[in-house]
């Protein structure tokens, strides 16, 4: 399970302090740049951000929060009320378009420390970013690791369909026994598509999102 390998910081670091340890190289977090610790941006770490379409953001979360909810016996909203909350930024981590903002500008402002990439060219060429990832890290891959397709076999170690179908991913739970943090694995594998908000909204949902996103993102040089 991915999120086992890459511990949150809000969730495995911050109520567990088993999980403090120098023998775990990366972390994963939600959290806004704003929220981010000092030790954390005054350190030598180096950030990668990954941002999405927020429509299709929307429609993953939605899904992601129902399976939550129906795992534990809950009755989840319907979409167009989980539409209007996302819409006006209720959501976790406060809203969408000013959560990628601030990463945005961090970017703009510490490009040597702070990474900004979108789902959508992950997934049209993941090779290729996997080897600027690889360079921005400072680890670029060797001439000889290219030859021989090492960043392909990554790719293919990663890549959705290879971890949806561990036996770990099928019948696995994350954060066993921790309460309402404990969920299914396969709650995490959904379809991994770019664009699967086009099977829910609506032409005039969209275009909603779309108005939105022009307006928040204005003058940053950013689009989604």
């Amino acid at each position: 399970m991915p999120h086992d390998v890459v511990p949150f910081i809000e969730f495995d670091h911050a109520q567990f302090s088993t999980n403090r340890h120098l023998g775990i190289p990366l972390l994963a977090t939600h959290l806004p740049y704003s929220f981010l610790p000092r030790s954390i941006i005054d350190s030598g770490c180096k950030l990668i951000y990954i941002c999405r379409d927020p429509k299709d953001t929307f429609v993953s979360l939605y899904h992601f929060m129902a399976r939550h909810c129906k795992s534990h016996n809950t009755q989840p909203i319907q979409l167009d009320e989980a539409l209007e909350l996302f819409y006006e930024g209720v959501s976790w981590y406060g809203p969408y378009w000013d959560h990628v903002l601030g990463y945005w500008k961090a970017s703009l402002e510490r490009p040597d420390k702070l990474m900004f990439l979108k789902c959508e060219e992950l997934v049209e060429d993941t090779v290729l970013y996997l080897k600027k990832i690889a360079e921005f890290m400072g680890y670029p891959f060797s001439s000889e690791e290219q030859q021989q397709g090492v960043p392909e076999n990554i790719v293919q170690l990663c890549s959705f369909d290879n971890l949806s179908g561990l036996e770990v991913n099928k019948t696995g739970k994350h954060c066993e026994g921790q309460g309402n943090l404990e969920m299914e694995n396969n709650i995490f594998f959904r379809k991994g598509k770019v664009g699967d908000w086009k099977n829910y909204l609506t032409t005039e949902m969209a275009q909603r999102f779309d108005q939105r996103t022009m307006q928040k993102l204005s003058g940053s040089g950013l689009s989604l």
